[in-house]
């Protein structure tokens, strides 16, 4: 009897092994599922509401929509004191500057780093990452006084500028693992066929970057583009102004708020980092996976 009631036992557990193994899968999605519904859903508040009557937008915490208003997006394109093309301009200039800065000047500073021997290369870079560590509200005052005393206020240049400098540190220290990740012997075959220091940064590893430059583009875009204290301390004139101080424009202490036409605002500017991170996604996990940063 107590053999029996064994073997009983054993093929239940053994069905309900061969049960769970089937079914584990689908619970495994349906959590996954659930938790990016619970994050995407401040996203499709935004979208929703941005097609919601100002009135209703918080009134009304769900996501369905029963009065489409499409011209939240006609008003707040034309709600400020420019047209909102303007303010699309102004950032992608600023973002397509600090992207050339920062593949030009932090890819050599990474090769210098990686491949070549000079004095103190270790303090510097030990320096460089200590510099990661400083929170932008640390220097963000004396270098407010070095660009007032150039006349830079007001201007693109205090965003751009620094870039061609290698000052993000994150990006050079991404470099750098990629770079030394890549065989020497390449280097040396170079150096016999003739080719120069420059030749070899040129030809050889550059070219083997690409995963890096890319993930180095795209972190780029994403933080210069959503950026709002840099700019709000460096631009004051409103035909300069970005995308997010554009948006905040939308807002006012003193009087109402257009939320629809912000909100519809805010789904606009949304659409250039959604398509850069979709359209990058590969080279972005790539370039993040080979440099050893996980």
């Amino acid at each position: 009897m107590t053999t029996e009631t064994l073997s009983r036992t054993v093929a239940t557990r053994r069905t309900w092994g061969i049960t769970w193994t089937r079914i584990r899968p689908l619970v495994i999605h349906v959590v996954l599922a659930g938790s990016a519904l619970v994050m995407l859903y401040p996203v499709i508040w935004m979208v929703v509401s941005s097609l919601r009557p100002g009135n209703e937008i918080f009134r009304d915490p769900g996501i369905l929509v029963k009065d489409l208003r499409i011209e939240n997006y006609r008003v707040g394109w034309n709600a400020l004191t420019e047209p909102f093309t303007r303010y699309l301009l102004n950032s992608a200039l600023v973002v397509l500057g600090s992207i050339l800065g920062n593949l030009v000047s932090c890819s050599m500073a990474a090769y210098a780093f990686a491949r070549l021997e000079f004095s103190g290369k270790k303090f510097w870079f030990a320096i460089m990452l200590l510099s990661i560590m400083l929170p932008i509200h640390v220097v963000i005052v004396p270098q407010y006084i070095l660009f007032s005393h150039l006349g830079w206020i007001n201007t693109v240049l205090p965003l751009i500028v620094p870039k061609l400098l290698a000052t993000d540190a994150f990006f050079v220290f991404l470099m750098v693992q990629f770079i030394r990740g890549i065989p020497r012997e390449l280097d040396e075959a170079a150096r016999i066929d003739g080719c120069g220091k420059a030749s070899i940064f040129l030809r050889i590893i550059l070219p083997l970057m690409v995963p890096a430059l890319a993930t180095t583009t795209i972190f780029t875009f994403i933080w210069t583009w959503n950026d709002f204290f840099s700019q709000l301390i460096y631009l004051t004139d409103p035909h300069k102004y970005t995308v997010p101080l554009a948006l905040r424009s939308f807002v006012d202490a003193t009087s109402s708020s257009s939320w629809g036409s912000m909100f519809a605002m805010s789904v606009v500017s949304l659409v250039p980092v959604f398509l850069a991170f979709l359209l990058g996604q590969r080279f972005l996990i790539k370039g993040i996976a080979t440099t050893g940063i996980k």
